[in-house]
Protein backbone atom coordinates (compact mmCIF):
# COMPACT_ATOMS: atom_id res chain seq x y z
CA UNK A 1 0.00 0.00 0.00
CA UNK A 2 0.90 3.44 -1.10
CA UNK A 3 2.42 5.55 2.09
CA UNK A 4 0.25 8.39 2.77
CA UNK A 5 1.20 11.53 5.11
CA UNK A 6 -0.64 13.90 6.73
CA UNK A 7 0.53 17.91 7.18
CA UNK A 8 -0.77 20.91 9.08
CA UNK A 9 -0.18 24.14 8.02
CA UNK A 10 -0.86 26.20 11.68
CA UNK A 11 -1.82 29.57 10.27
CA UNK A 12 -2.66 33.03 11.91
CA UNK A 13 -5.51 33.44 9.55
CA UNK A 14 -5.51 30.04 7.46
CA UNK A 15 -5.77 26.06 8.83
CA UNK A 16 -4.63 23.56 6.12
CA UNK A 17 -4.86 20.23 6.23
CA UNK A 18 -3.91 17.88 3.40
CA UNK A 19 -3.68 14.37 2.44
CA UNK A 20 -0.23 13.04 0.24
CA UNK A 21 1.77 10.67 -0.85
CA UNK A 22 5.45 10.11 -0.80
CA UNK A 23 5.66 12.09 -3.84
CA UNK A 24 4.20 15.16 -2.55
CA UNK A 25 0.64 14.91 -4.36
CA UNK A 26 -2.48 15.77 -2.28
CA UNK A 27 -4.83 13.60 -2.12
CA UNK A 28 -7.45 15.36 -0.03
CA UNK A 29 -7.23 18.72 1.47
CA UNK A 30 -9.45 21.11 4.32
CA UNK A 31 -8.87 24.64 4.94
CA UNK A 32 -10.68 26.18 7.49
CA UNK A 33 -10.41 30.21 8.81
CA UNK A 34 -12.03 29.82 11.86
CA UNK A 35 -9.41 28.70 14.20
CA UNK A 36 -7.36 32.38 14.88
CA UNK A 37 -9.55 33.60 18.00
CA UNK A 38 -9.59 30.16 20.00
CA UNK A 39 -6.52 29.16 22.43
CA UNK A 40 -3.96 27.41 21.85
CA UNK A 41 -5.36 24.07 23.86
CA UNK A 42 -8.95 24.42 21.71
CA UNK A 43 -7.03 24.76 18.85
CA UNK A 44 -5.04 21.62 19.13
CA UNK A 45 -8.04 19.85 19.55
CA UNK A 46 -9.65 21.59 16.71
CA UNK A 47 -6.66 20.29 14.54
CA UNK A 48 -7.03 16.94 16.21
CA UNK A 49 -10.86 17.07 14.89
CA UNK A 50 -10.51 18.16 11.31
CA UNK A 51 -7.71 15.32 11.04
CA UNK A 52 -10.19 12.83 12.16
CA UNK A 53 -12.62 13.87 9.31
CA UNK A 54 -9.74 14.09 6.52
CA UNK A 55 -8.95 10.34 7.20
CA UNK A 56 -12.22 9.24 7.78
CA UNK A 57 -14.02 10.57 4.69
CA UNK A 58 -10.58 8.85 2.99
CA UNK A 59 -11.15 5.70 4.75
CA UNK A 60 -7.40 5.58 6.27
CA UNK A 61 -6.92 4.82 10.11
CA UNK A 62 -3.74 6.48 11.68
CA UNK A 63 -2.11 3.66 12.05
CA UNK A 64 -2.45 3.48 7.85
CA UNK A 65 0.14 7.23 8.02
CA UNK A 66 3.61 7.21 7.64
CA UNK A 67 2.70 10.40 9.99
CA UNK A 68 1.59 13.86 10.76
CA UNK A 69 3.87 17.18 10.30
CA UNK A 70 2.86 20.04 11.81
CA UNK A 71 4.05 23.54 10.43
CA UNK A 72 3.99 26.39 12.63
CA UNK A 73 4.27 30.02 12.55
CA UNK A 74 6.86 30.99 15.02
CA UNK A 75 9.71 29.52 16.61
CA UNK A 76 9.71 26.00 17.71
CA UNK A 77 12.14 23.54 19.39
CA UNK A 78 12.17 21.06 16.73
CA UNK A 79 13.36 18.13 18.58
CA UNK A 80 10.63 18.33 21.35
CA UNK A 81 7.89 19.35 19.43
CA UNK A 82 7.24 22.37 21.46
CA UNK A 83 6.08 25.39 20.13
CA UNK A 84 8.30 28.47 21.90
CA UNK A 85 6.22 31.74 20.78
CA UNK A 86 4.09 33.24 18.78
CA UNK A 87 2.98 36.38 17.07
CA UNK A 88 -0.14 35.06 14.96
CA UNK A 89 -1.87 33.83 17.35
CA UNK A 90 -3.17 33.39 21.01
CA UNK A 91 -0.87 31.18 23.39
CA UNK A 92 1.41 29.02 22.45
CA UNK A 93 4.12 29.73 24.52
CA UNK A 94 6.39 26.89 25.45
CA UNK A 95 3.11 24.82 24.38
CA UNK A 96 3.66 21.16 24.34
CA UNK A 97 1.77 20.39 20.43
CA UNK A 98 3.67 17.17 19.54
CA UNK A 99 2.09 16.02 22.63
CA UNK A 100 -1.05 17.25 22.56
CA UNK A 101 -1.77 15.13 19.28
CA UNK A 102 -0.32 11.99 19.95
CA UNK A 103 -2.84 11.62 22.63
CA UNK A 104 -5.27 11.57 20.00
CA UNK A 105 -3.45 9.32 17.28
CA UNK A 106 -1.07 6.11 17.28
CA UNK A 107 1.69 7.48 14.79
CA UNK A 108 4.55 9.60 13.97
CA UNK A 109 3.86 13.50 14.84
CA UNK A 110 6.79 15.89 14.16
CA UNK A 111 6.07 19.92 14.59
CA UNK A 112 8.44 22.89 12.81
CA UNK A 113 8.54 26.39 11.70
CA UNK A 114 6.24 26.89 8.78
CA UNK A 115 9.14 28.37 7.00
CA UNK A 116 11.56 25.03 7.34
CA UNK A 117 8.16 23.22 5.77
CA UNK A 118 7.97 25.70 3.10
CA UNK A 119 12.12 25.04 2.66
CA UNK A 120 11.75 21.64 2.38
CA UNK A 121 8.73 21.54 0.32
CA UNK A 122 10.65 23.23 -2.83
CA UNK A 123 13.59 21.39 -2.27
CA UNK A 124 12.00 18.16 -2.79
CA UNK A 125 8.96 18.95 -5.33
CA UNK A 126 8.95 22.56 -6.30
CA UNK A 127 12.33 24.96 -7.60
CA UNK A 128 14.62 23.34 -5.63
CA UNK A 129 13.55 19.95 -6.96
CA UNK A 130 17.62 18.45 -8.26
CA UNK A 131 19.53 20.46 -6.65
CA UNK A 132 21.94 19.97 -3.01
CA UNK A 133 21.61 23.20 -1.47
CA UNK A 134 19.61 25.84 -1.83
CA UNK A 135 18.05 28.88 0.02
CA UNK A 136 14.60 29.95 0.52
CA UNK A 137 12.90 33.55 1.47
CA UNK A 138 9.69 33.97 2.78
CA UNK A 139 8.59 37.79 2.14
CA UNK A 140 4.92 38.16 3.19
CA UNK A 141 3.75 39.48 6.77
CA UNK A 142 7.03 38.42 7.61
CA UNK A 143 10.24 37.65 6.40
CA UNK A 144 12.19 34.21 7.29
CA UNK A 145 13.24 31.44 5.42
CA UNK A 146 15.49 27.96 5.29
CA UNK A 147 18.54 26.97 4.01
CA UNK A 148 19.56 23.28 2.63
CA UNK A 149 23.01 22.03 2.55
CA UNK A 150 23.85 18.58 1.24
CA UNK A 151 20.27 17.67 0.51
CA UNK A 152 19.39 18.48 4.84
CA UNK A 153 17.79 21.29 6.38
CA UNK A 154 20.11 23.31 8.60
CA UNK A 155 18.58 24.05 11.58
CA UNK A 156 21.83 25.68 13.72
CA UNK A 157 22.37 24.67 17.51
CA UNK A 158 19.14 26.64 18.23
CA UNK A 159 16.78 25.24 15.59
CA UNK A 160 16.40 29.04 14.67
CA UNK A 161 18.63 29.16 11.67
CA UNK A 162 17.03 30.40 8.63
CA UNK A 163 15.54 33.82 10.14
CA UNK A 164 16.46 35.73 6.89
CA UNK A 165 13.95 38.50 8.44
CA UNK A 166 16.02 39.19 11.75
CA UNK A 167 19.52 40.56 10.16
CA UNK A 168 20.27 43.99 10.54
CA UNK A 169 19.69 45.73 7.04
CA UNK A 170 19.79 49.40 7.79
CA UNK A 171 20.91 50.74 10.72
CA UNK A 172 19.88 53.87 10.15
CA UNK A 173 16.15 53.31 9.70
CA UNK A 174 14.05 54.57 12.31
CA UNK A 175 11.34 51.60 12.02
CA UNK A 176 11.16 49.03 14.86
CA UNK A 177 10.80 45.42 14.33
CA UNK A 178 8.78 43.62 16.44
CA UNK A 179 11.68 41.81 17.79
CA UNK A 180 12.63 45.35 18.91
CA UNK A 181 15.65 46.11 17.08
CA UNK A 182 15.56 48.78 14.06
CA UNK A 183 16.79 47.98 10.39
CA UNK A 184 15.77 44.43 10.53
CA UNK A 185 15.05 43.35 6.83
CA UNK A 186 11.45 42.52 8.22
CA UNK A 187 11.35 45.96 9.74
CA UNK A 188 12.32 47.19 6.44
CA UNK A 189 10.43 44.99 3.74
CA UNK A 190 7.68 43.17 5.45
CA UNK A 191 4.06 42.68 4.89
CA UNK A 192 3.82 44.25 8.82
CA UNK A 193 5.65 47.07 8.27
CA UNK A 194 3.54 48.90 5.50
CA UNK A 195 2.04 51.12 7.86
CA UNK A 196 5.13 52.40 9.36
CA UNK A 197 6.62 52.68 5.13
CA UNK A 198 2.82 54.50 3.82
CA UNK A 199 3.62 57.14 7.22
CA UNK A 200 6.96 57.59 6.57
CA UNK A 201 6.24 58.84 2.53
CA UNK A 202 3.39 60.64 3.72
CA UNK A 203 5.38 62.65 6.05
CA UNK A 204 7.91 63.44 3.40
CA UNK A 205 4.98 64.93 1.28
CA UNK A 206 3.85 62.22 -0.98
CA UNK A 207 0.91 61.98 -2.70
CA UNK A 208 -1.61 58.81 -2.97
CA UNK A 209 -4.29 57.63 -4.93
CA UNK A 210 -5.22 54.63 -2.97
CA UNK A 211 -8.47 54.99 -0.70
CA UNK A 212 -7.05 54.71 2.81
CA UNK A 213 -9.17 55.61 5.58
CA UNK A 214 -6.80 53.95 8.15
CA UNK A 215 -3.16 53.87 7.42
CA UNK A 216 -2.97 51.39 10.22
CA UNK A 217 -4.56 49.22 7.85
CA UNK A 218 -2.56 49.41 4.74
CA UNK A 219 -1.48 45.76 3.61
CA UNK A 220 -0.04 43.99 0.60
CA UNK A 221 -3.79 43.84 -0.81
CA UNK A 222 -3.69 48.08 -1.10
CA UNK A 223 -0.21 48.37 -2.21
CA UNK A 224 -1.26 45.79 -5.42
CA UNK A 225 -3.77 47.64 -6.04
CA UNK A 226 -2.11 51.24 -6.30
CA UNK A 227 0.91 49.60 -7.74
CA UNK A 228 -1.70 48.07 -10.68
CA UNK A 229 -2.85 51.79 -11.09
CA UNK A 230 0.43 52.94 -11.67
CA UNK A 231 0.49 55.00 -8.43
CA UNK A 232 3.43 57.31 -7.62
CA UNK A 233 3.61 56.36 -4.14
CA UNK A 234 3.14 52.70 -4.62
CA UNK A 235 5.52 52.28 -6.85
CA UNK A 236 8.27 54.10 -4.71
CA UNK A 237 7.48 51.30 -1.77
CA UNK A 238 8.27 48.52 -4.10
CA UNK A 239 11.06 49.97 -5.47
CA UNK A 240 12.07 50.44 -1.96
CA UNK A 241 11.14 46.69 -0.60
CA UNK A 242 12.69 45.50 -3.76
CA UNK A 243 16.26 47.41 -2.67
CA UNK A 244 16.32 46.01 0.28
CA UNK A 245 15.66 42.66 -0.81
CA UNK A 246 18.28 42.57 -3.38
CA UNK A 247 20.66 43.57 -0.50
CA UNK A 248 19.77 40.98 1.84
CA UNK A 249 19.94 38.18 -0.58
CA UNK A 250 23.22 39.51 -1.64
CA UNK A 251 24.60 39.49 2.44
CA UNK A 252 22.81 35.73 2.41
CA UNK A 253 25.05 34.46 -1.35
CA UNK A 254 27.95 35.96 0.05
CA UNK A 255 27.74 33.72 3.31
CA UNK A 256 26.30 30.81 2.26
CA UNK A 257 27.03 30.50 -1.71
CA UNK A 258 24.06 28.72 -2.78
CA UNK A 259 23.29 27.79 -6.47
CA UNK A 260 19.74 29.00 -6.04
CA UNK A 261 17.61 30.92 -4.38
CA UNK A 262 13.82 30.91 -4.41
CA UNK A 263 11.21 33.51 -3.37
CA UNK A 264 7.78 32.65 -1.57
CA UNK A 265 5.17 34.37 0.53
CA UNK A 266 1.98 36.89 -0.46
CA UNK A 267 4.40 39.72 -1.41
CA UNK A 268 5.52 38.10 -4.65
CA UNK A 269 2.23 38.70 -6.07
CA UNK A 270 3.11 42.25 -6.35
CA UNK A 271 4.37 41.08 -9.63
CA UNK A 272 7.17 40.48 -12.20
CA UNK A 273 8.56 43.90 -12.07
CA UNK A 274 8.81 43.82 -8.40
CA UNK A 275 10.79 40.20 -8.98
CA UNK A 276 12.91 41.45 -11.33
CA UNK A 277 13.71 44.44 -9.50
CA UNK A 278 15.09 42.56 -6.65
CA UNK A 279 16.86 40.60 -9.54
CA UNK A 280 18.27 43.59 -10.45
CA UNK A 281 19.56 45.02 -6.97
CA UNK A 282 20.95 41.51 -6.88
CA UNK A 283 22.78 41.27 -10.01
CA UNK A 284 24.37 45.02 -9.54
CA UNK A 285 25.65 44.12 -6.45
CA UNK A 286 27.22 40.61 -7.35
CA UNK A 287 28.92 42.42 -10.44
CA UNK A 288 31.84 39.45 -10.69
CA UNK A 289 31.01 37.65 -13.93
CA UNK A 290 31.74 34.46 -12.49
CA UNK A 291 28.53 34.63 -10.04
CA UNK A 292 26.32 34.37 -13.12
CA UNK A 293 25.64 30.80 -12.24
CA UNK A 294 23.20 31.86 -9.25
CA UNK A 295 19.69 31.89 -10.02
CA UNK A 296 16.78 33.31 -8.28
CA UNK A 297 13.77 31.97 -8.91
CA UNK A 298 10.10 32.19 -7.73
CA UNK A 299 8.06 29.22 -5.92
CA UNK A 300 6.34 26.66 -7.67
CA UNK A 301 4.54 25.44 -4.69
CA UNK A 302 3.47 28.98 -3.69
CA UNK A 303 0.66 28.46 -1.25
CA UNK A 304 0.87 25.05 -0.77
CA UNK A 305 4.38 24.86 0.20
CA UNK A 306 3.81 25.08 3.60
CA UNK A 307 1.19 22.17 4.03
CA UNK A 308 2.67 20.17 1.36
CA UNK A 309 6.05 20.50 3.60
CA UNK A 310 4.74 20.09 6.92
CA UNK A 311 3.93 16.44 5.42
CA UNK A 312 7.29 15.60 3.77
CA UNK A 313 9.29 16.94 6.64
CA UNK A 314 8.46 13.41 8.04
CA UNK A 315 10.60 11.99 4.86
CA UNK A 316 13.16 13.97 6.30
Amino acid sequence: MEKLLCGVDLGGTKLALVLTNEGGQIQDKLVVYDHATKSDGDITDYICDLLEKLLLRNEVSDADLEGIGVCFPGHVRYREGMTITTSNLQGFKNFPLHQKILQRFQTRVLVDNDANAQTYAEFLYGAGKGYDDMLFMTVSSGIGGGIVIDRKLFRGKTGTAGEFGHMIIDPRSTIQCGCGNYGCLMGCAGGLALPQILKKYLDLGHKTNVEIKNPSEFDGRMLKAGLDNNDTLCRAIVSEYANYLGIGLYNLFQIFNPPLIVLGGGLMKLGDKFFANIQKCFYELVRDMLYDDIQITRSHLEEDAGVIGAAALLLE
